[in-house]
């Protein structure tokens, strides 16, 4: 098998800890190499460098001719750029969630991936978690669903606000497992700690008929990320932090009566960027499509901008 060599983009707190995976990657794949990193800060690219043992560019372009794949992790107003120049050299792109900071980027990096024949996934974390892909074949057809997406102000860079950085995630989870996006949107949200809007909720209407309620902090004491389903055949609870699942079903009673029978699923607890990680090396190589591919992304990105325009109908709080 071709070598298959990897860099990352950004040296933050996420490029870092996609270069830690990497590097335990590449000790159970030989065929797979992390081959540099890169940072516009000249510093911390080279203290990145020392530190995983491979060169360090402060420009992008430095890196590109020496990788096949790469994974973005900048703030969001350098996703286009970054990934642009990455797809017109010729190489694949994990890039963080969300997939750019507006639509229009989002549309030409889809078309530049398309006319190159390059995989473009984007990092939606939770669908890779291990709770997630045990529950998600039991969702069918759910009426109403709940997420809670909270905890406090995180030590990486906050260039966007909570409904793009933090319910993306739940947004994406939902437009996948529905295939629909929502036909009605109601939102408020209000910034606490930076200008944009730092909690947020949402309640959203589908197509199907799904109603979902929302809600989003990056300014609560404790952290908090659940998803609650209800539909006609039960109830199921996904707990993203413990990686665990819960479904309530109803049951017929030792007298005839209706009963509750409430199961925990078992879940073996993984490594979800690990896992993530796994399944780009996996599109890159067979040039299948990506588990959370581009237009997945762009339809996240899609409503969660629509969630930001909903807030405007409301007067702002005093």
């Amino acid at each position: 098998m071709k070598r298959m060599r990897l860099g990352v983009v950004g040296m933050g707190y996420m490029g870092a800890l996609h270069a830690e995976k990497l590097v335990l990657l590449q000790a159970d794949d030989p065929a797979l190499t992390l081959a540099g990193v890169a940072d516009v800060r000249p510093a911390r690219a080279r203290a990145a460098g020392r530190r995983f043992g491979v060169p360090g560019f402060d420009d992008v372009k430095g890196l590109l001719p020496w990788v096949d794949a790469v994974i973005v992790a900048v703030p969001t107003i350098e996703h286009y750029g970054v990934v642009r120049a990455a797809l017109e050299e010729g190489v694949d792109v994990l890039v963080e969630k969300p997939i750019a900071a507006t639509l229009d980027e989002a549309q030409r990096l889809l078309r530049l991936a398309e006319e190159g024949g390059r995989v473009l996934q984007v990092g939606h974390l939770e669908w890779f978690n291990a709770a997630m892909e045990v529950i998600r074949g039991q969702i069918r057809e759910p009426r109403f669903v709940e997420a809670h997406r909270i905890g406090p102000f995180p030590d990486r860079a906050t260039d966007i606000d909570v409904v793009r950085d933090v319910m993306i995630h739940d947004l994406d989870i939902l437009q996948q497992l529905l295939g629909e996006e929502p036909e009605r949107i109601e939102a408020v949200g209000v910034p606490v700690l930076t200008r944009n809007v730092d909690i947020a909720n949402a309640r959203l209407v589908y197509p199907s008929g799904c109603v979902a309620n929302l809600t989003a902090s990056r300014v609560s004491p404790s952290p908090v990320r659940r998803i609650r389903f209800f539909q006609l055949d039960g109830y199921f609870s996904v707990d993203f932090l413990e990686q665990t699942a819960v479904v309530v079903r109803r049951e017929e009673g030792s007298l005839g009566e209706p009963a509750i029978k409430v199961e925990k699923i078992e879940v073996s607890r993984g490594d979800a960027l690990l896992a993530q990680l796994r399944s780009f090396v996996r599109a890159v190589r067979t040039r299948d499509r990506p588990m959370v591919d581009g237009p997945t992304g762009l339809g996240a990105l899609r409503t969660a901008i629509r969630v930001n325009q909903a807030m405007s109908s409301f007067p702002p709080m005093d």
